[in-house]
């Protein structure tokens, strides 16, 4: 099967040349802006929303970056490169043993993903069993499957669609995301692998679970860093702000005098454990400082200054 090559630079608005910092801040506008949650056409959104996101799973992972970088739009020669089983690349183990025929090739819908990132970056094949007398078992395989940070909260159902090679036939099922799922994990549908020989059964298919970037908190364990950004003045005074969070807003009361870096803690507003209990969210205060200033406001800049000295 052949995928559309997708021109992850062009989808965040930046230059092959943008530094990581331009890239992640591309992101987070567009992510913004796209977000479903505060988008009028929802849909729309949620499609674009995807898009960002698969952009930035590969421009803001500096080996996905270089791979990608390095075959742009003749990535079908990396992927041949690689060998015939792309999930060794990505956590998964290539299969020693030999065999007859080509390639059970996969085709997925629903997971977040697209044909290209998959075929590139996925696990999409299952080398077929061997021919014989003996049943032989399918190969297991792999795809990653895009989950959102509310989705691990909360947990959900959804709907995954493939094809098996050159099969007409798309198979439908519906995959449970558990409560507290972390990134890594993998959800396994059995006997939705490769197909066996001889009689053999079929191996099975495991999801990858890879948190969808969000636009406003990076993960750390389970506990989710927002960088809070306030005007200098706000930081002098102090003020009240809120801040979001995986439910909606809380309200935050920053004192006066705070300094930049400073963190606070919001406790029980992160991930979910194992163990049922939730991390915590850190707002991290960034003190901002206006880029141009009129007369008057440079005037009053001066006396404060001149009140200090």
């Amino acid at each position: 099967m052949s995928a559309q090559f997708r021109d992850y630079y062009q989808t965040l608005g930046v230059t092959k040349t943008a530094t990581q910092a331009e890239i992640k801040s591309a992101f987070r506008k567009l992510a913004r802006q796209f977000h479903p949650d505060t988008a009028k056409d929802k849909k729309a959104a949620e499609e674009k929303f995807k898009e960002i996101n698969e952009a930035y799973e590969v421009l803001g992972d500096a080996e996905k970056r270089k791979r990608y970088d390095e075959y742009g739009v003749n990535w079908q020669q990396g992927s041949a490169a690689r060998g015939a089983w792309p999930g060794g690349n990505s956590g998964g183990a290539r299969p020693q043993t030999r065999t007859a025929g080509a390639d059970e090739e996969f085709e997925f819908g629903g997971t977040g993903f697209s044909d290209f990132f998959e075929q590139m970056f996925g696990g999409r094949r299952a080398p077929r069993s061997g021919f014989g007398e003996t049943p032989q078992r399918g190969q297991d395989t792999e795809a990653d499957i895009l989950v959102t940070l509310e989705e691990s909260l909360n947990g959900s159902t959804r709907q995954i669609s493939f094809r098996r090679g050159s099969s007409k036939k798309l198979e439908t099922f519906t995959v449970k995301i558990p409560k507290g799922i972390r990134e890594g994990q993998r959800i396994r549908l059995v006997g939705q692998g490769g197909t066996g020989a001889s009689g053999g059964g079929s191996g099975d298919l495991y999801l990858r679970v890879k948190f969808q970037r969000h636009p406003d908190f990076e993960i750390e364990g389970l506990d989710l860093h927002f960088d809070l950004e306030i005007p200098a003045w706000d930081a002098v005074l102090g003020c009240n702000v809120t801040v979001p969070t995986l439910g909606g807003r809380a309200k935050l009361k920053v004192p006066g005098g705070t300094q930049s870096g400073r963190k606070f803690r919001l406790p029980g507003m992160g991930l979910l454990g194992t163990d049922g209990k939730r991390g915590d969210l850190y707002a991290i205060l960034n003190i901002t400082i206006p880029e141009e200033i009129n007369g008057k406001q440079k005037d009053l800049w001066e006396q404060l200054a001149a009140l200090h000295k």
